[in-house]
């Protein structure tokens, strides 16, 4: 793609943006342009800054903002895990909006994704490994001063499985609460009543999805966030044979590596990436863009993965357009939204924060909904705030808070909705995307 035909491409995106309102820089838009045309003729697939030691695909790095590495360094030394010589290799890496600081200015979560590579001579040794690393790590990091443990997923039902009120289906993921794992089991019924009983170390054998997830506290700020850990782990055997425990290597385009140390272990764990993992990595996203519109209606999360497609498959102009709205003040509630969220997890999980620290973050988001709020729709959120600030002050009930906290976050999403929906169906090319989901003109 030459700069030509960059700028020619970029003038109806760059008109539509202002009759919509949505601020664009016309120099910053080409400048992006011309640098995945760059990446693309020289034919660096990964690029390396020196200067802040971290690495990712060249398109990703574009995206990439150093401002707050410092910070997400300081949780990820948290969530990760360790090497251990000849038994153990890490990559850690950001990854989602966390991962596009740059045009997604206001993540609401710090999402990270590790890969963990386990040299052992059978995968029943290596699955052992696993559950003694994940279970050291939850255990050792289920509370702190900044910091509680939510939940972590590994393995999957066998069967049915009764817990309380819930019942989950057969091959369903796993989710342990640190009593659980501290256990080693997890207790329930079948259906029918009978005893049922899922250790730990039976579950790791098949471990599938692997996720860890905490709600942490900026020690300085004092703001809350979600902090998350994606594992990806792969055996590998003493022929050299790599193989995921999940069934699936995960590829790279969405993650920027924090430690210039990990270039190792991923450039030998990236070259057992299959070579249709671009394909099915966009209809991955794409299955979740369907859900996004159809089911759980979400146009922020739609519009995010909608960019990645974007970027990833040539469609730079659609791209450029909905890294605009990343950018504008509006976007700011989806971080909102996401933050009660936060919020209500840490209520439920009795977190170590404070009553004073939680009811600050309820205000902090009043706040914000008033700065970027200028209309009706200000003062319906913030009487939500309110009520979830006040519930919280009270020392009322989990389950009034909880609903306070829904009914705020139904109100927001409801404007980021609209806001998304209003200003991407206006773009003919991404309205057409959208129908091709929904089924409609």
């Amino acid at each position: 793609m030459s700069p030509e035909y960059s700028r020619d491409a970029i003038q109806d995106v760059i008109q539509s943006a202002q009759r919509l309102n949505v601020e664009l820089n016309e120099e910053e838009a080409l400048e992006w342009l011309e640098a995945i045309r760059i990446a693309k003729n020289n034919g660096d697939d990964i690029a390396y800054c020196e200067r802040n030691g971290v690495f990712g695909q060249c398109i990703v790095m574009l995206d990439f903002s150093p401002d707050r590495l410092d910070y997400f360094r300081k949780i990820g030394s948290l969530v990760e895990f360790y090497d251990q010589p000849g038994r153990v290799e890490t990559a850690l890496a950001l990854s989602g909006s966390s991962a596009q600081s740059k045009i997604q200015r206001f993540p609401g979560d710090a999402d990270y994704f590790e890969r963990v590579n386990l040299i052992a001579p059978t995968k029943e040794e290596a699955c052992h490994i696993l559950a003694e690393i994940m279970r050291e790590k939850a255990l050792s990091t289920v509370q702190g001063p900044t910091y509680h443990l939510i939940e972590v997923k590994m393995g999957s039902y066998p069967a049915d499985f009764v817990k309380g009120k819930r019942t989950y289906h057969a091959d369903s993921p796993i989710s342990w609460d640190p009593d659980e794992i501290a256990a080693g089991k997890k207790v329930g019924f079948a259906p029918d009543g009978q005893p049922l009983e899922i250790t730990w170390e039976d579950a790791a054998q098949d471990p599938g999805w692997c996720k860890l997830d905490w709600v942490v506290a900026d020690p300085i700020r004092g703001s809350l966030a979600n902090a998350s850990n994606m594992l990806d782990v792969t055996w590998e055997a003493p022929d050299g044979s790599i193989t995921p425990l999940d069934g699936y290597l995960d590829p790279y385009f969405q993650e920027i590596y924090l430690q210039a140390e990990s270039v190792p272990i991923f450039e030998k764990l990236a070259q057992h990436v299959s070579a249709d993992a671009m394909d099915d990595y966009v209809k991955a996203l794409e299955g979740e863009v369907q859900k996004y519109l159809t089911k759980q209606v979400n146009y922020g999360k739609a519009a995010k993965r909608m960019y990645n497609i974007f970027r990833l498959t040539g469609r730079y102009p659609e791209a450029v357009f909905l890294r605009e709205l990343f950018d504008e003040p509006a976007s700011l509630l989806y971080q909102i939204w996401s933050l009660i969220r936060t919020v209500d997890d840490a209520i439920a999980a009795n977190a170590p924060f404070k009553t004073e620290q939680l009811i600050r973050q309820a205000e902090e988001l009043m706040m914000e909904v008033i700065r970027v709020m200028e209309d009706a729709r200000e003062a319906e959120i913030v009487r939500r705030l309110l009520r979830f600030r006040d519930a919280i002050h009270n020392l009322e009930s989990y389950e009034t808070m909880s609903a306070e906290a829904e009914a705020a976050r139904d109100e927001v999403i409801n404007v980021v909705n609209n806001f998304f929906y209003e200003k991407m169906t206006a773009i003919p090319e991404i309205k057409d995307y959208i129908a091709s989901f929904v089924g409609q003109d």
